[in-house]
C-alpha cells in the first residue's frame, strides 16, 4: 500500500531532523520502500512570525497487508513517535518546530476522523507539500482532487515562488 508523508522543520538542524525522520521510516517493520524528495526551503504558512522551513515529502510502500485505515493509523502512530523522539514541542498552533511529520494520503482512503483526516485537509493549498511530492510521485492520485501533478498545476504561480529547492 502506498502512502505519502510530509516532513518539515524550522528549528535546529533542520536537514538532519528530516534525514533522521526518514531513517525512522526506513527502520519501521511496516515500511518497505521509501522515496524522499529533495529538500526545499519554504516560507512559513499561517501562524506566528517564524523562520523559514525546510520541507520534503516521503512516499512509502508498506510491507504489511492491512486495511487502508489500519495502515493510516500505524503511520500516524509512527509520525507521532518520530516527533516525540526529535523533541517536538507543541506550544503554538502552526508555530515553529524541530520536526513535523504529517500523513498526507494513504492510497484512496478518505477519513474525516478528527484524529486522522486523510487526505490532509489543506493539501490542495500547500505548495510546500505538492512541489516536493510532484518530484517523486506526480501520478499519485489524491482522493477527490486528482493526481499530485494536476493539483499542483492549480496552485497560483505566487505559491511556487515560496518553495525553493535546496541543492546541497
Amino acid at each position: 500500500m502506498r502512502a505519502a508523508l510530509g516532513l518539515g522543520a524550522n528549528l535546529g538542524d533542520m536537514r538532519s531532523a528530516l534525514n533522521i525522520a526518514v531513517g525512522y521510516l526506513i527502520a519501521d517493520p511496516w515500511v518497505g520502500q521509501v522515496a524522499r524528495s529533495s529538500f526545499y526551503r519554504t516560507d512559513p504558512v499561517g501562524g506566528p512570525e517564524q523562520p523559514e522551513y525546510v520541507n520534503a515529502v516521503a512516499v512509502v510502500d508498506t510491507r504489511v497487508e492491512a486495511s487502508p485505515i489500519r495502515t493510516a493509523e500505524h503511520l500516524l502512530s509512527l509520525a507521532q513517535h518520530i516527533e516525540n523522539e526529535l523533541q517536538r514541542v507543541r506550544e503554538i498552533r502552526w508555530g515553529p518546530r524541530t520536526i513535523d511529520v504529517d500523513v498526507l494520503a494513504v492510497e484512496q482512503l478518505t477519513s474525516l476522523d478528527p484524529r486522522l483526516t486523510v487526505p490532509h485537509p489543506r493539501i490542495a493549498d500547500r505548495a510546500f507539500v505538492l512541489i516536493p511530492w510532484m518530484e517523486i510521485d506526480p501520478d499519485f492520485v489524491i482522493p477527490a482532487l486528482g493526481s499530485v501533478a494536476e493539483v499542483a498545476a492549480q496552485l497560483p504561480p505566487t505559491d511556487h515562488e515560496g518553495v525553493r529547492r535546496l541543492v546541497h
